[in-house]
């Protein structure tokens, strides 16, 4: 999703990009890890807040790594003219390592199949490929276990002496770090020396190690090593509730999702209101109706419970949320079509943030703003004179 002006304004909706905030954010995680390097980590569409604006954004405000998913973001970055330092970590069989190692990025092996189609694709291009080994330390999802971790080592240092490939990182990933007190973490850290160890024992020394997520930048010191790799907490929302709110984090929402006003109307008491009638009216009251709905990433979830700014105060969607659309029961709010309302924003008015959807809808902030939809423009609001500090 490519962010506009804010001329490019859609009546209908748009999520409005902040980047002197996610600037902000960048130097915070930065100032909390003040020995690392700091990988903002730019996926899926930067959390929904658009790559490419925010990748920039992430770089000017120090941030010397940026990490991505897939192949197709990284080699996007590359066609906007990023040239510094990008991992992409996930790929499957099949993937065509040629086109990112020609683009000099950084590639990600969790297995010996992997390894091979990049050592491969190295030597088809003439280009020694920078590879970060992950190593499962017990989110049992992608890197290898530390029965295979053994062979992986012995296979990198093969193609290390080769020249095919150069030992660039050693990484993993954390379970619990939005829970800074679950024994989990320590036995992970633990895990992970243990892989280091087993690295350093094969001849091996990565340029970087690298563990921690937001939630671990923001509260585990321990766990920075050579790099930390920050992504919900570049946008500004918080990794967990146990951690603190955004303001207790020093961090600022990125991303406000705003509507304009599409029909009001006043109804007798007892109206049903959307499907299913799971919202009745006790009085004469006024009904607002917002133009957004799960096509665009409301989560359907919300509800009679999904917060919104309208009319100066926080009211709660009445009924089912639709595929383009809610409504919401203002009372006898003074309110007009074409009037704006926030469905989430920095809170700076009042307005909900994507951490209190989250809550309402027992979901996590990452995807409030992930599912944010196409039909949504990103629109960069307008800088402020440069006072993101």
């Amino acid at each position: 999703m490519t962010a506009g002006s804010a001329s490019d304004v859609a009546d209908r909706a748009h999520a409005l990009i902040d980047l002197e905030a996610l600037r902000h954010n960048v130097r915070r995680l930065r100032a909390a890890a003040p020995t690392s390097e700091l990988m903002a980590v730019v996926k899926a569409d930067a959390y929904g807040h658009g790559l490419v604006a925010c990748a920039r954004a992430a770089r000017e405000a120090g941030a010397r790594w940026l990490g991505v998913a897939l192949p197709s973001e990284a080699l996007e970055l590359r066609s906007a003219g990023d040239t510094g330092r990008v991992l992409c970590w996930l790929s499957v069989p099949g993937e065509r390592f040629e086109d990112l190692i020609s683009a000099d990025i950084d590639v990600s092996a969790y297995d010996l199949a992997t390894l091979a189609a990049i050592a491969v694709a190295a030597r088809s291009t003439g280009i020694t490929a920078r590879v970060h080994l992950k190593v499962d330390t017990g989110l049992s999802r992608g890197g290898a276990t530390l029965e295979d971790w053994p062979a992986l080592l012995a296979e990198t240092s093969r193609l290390v002496a080769e020249g095919s490939v150069t030992l660039a990182g050693v990484w993993s990933h954390l379970a619990y770090a939005d829970e800074p007190g679950n024994p989990v973490i320590a036995q992970q850290v633990a895990a992970f020396e243990s892989a280091l160890a087993a690295t350093r024992a094969a001849g091996l020394e990565p340029e970087f190690r690298h563990l921690a997520n937001s939630a671990a930048t923001l509260r585990l010191p321990a766990t920075h090593y050579d790099m930390v790799r920050p992504g919900i907490a570049v946008y500004g929302v918080s990794p967990g509730s146990e951690l603190g709110t955004e303001t207790e984090l020093g961090l600022r929402p990125v991303m406000s999702l705003k509507a304009r006003l599409a029909l009001v109307k006043d109804v007798p008491a007892g109206s049903g209101v959307s499907y299913g009638h799971t919202y009745t009216t006790s009085d004469e009251t006024r009904l607002a109706l917002v133009p957004l709905g799960y096509a665009d990433g409301i989560p359907r979830a919300g509800t009679n419970v999904g917060p919104v700014f309208a009319a100066g105060r926080v009211r709660t969607i009445a009924g089912r949320v639709c595929m383009d659309q809610f409504v919401l029961d203002v009372g006898d709010a003074q309110v007009s079509p074409g009037d704006e309302v926030i469905v989430f924003g920095s809170a700076e008015r009042g307005e909900p943030t994507a951490s209190d959807w989250a809550r309402a809808c027992d979901t996590i902030g990452y995807e409030i703003v992930t599912r944010i939809g196409p039909r949504v423009p990103r629109i960069v609001a307008p800088d402020r004179g440069g006072q993101d500090g």
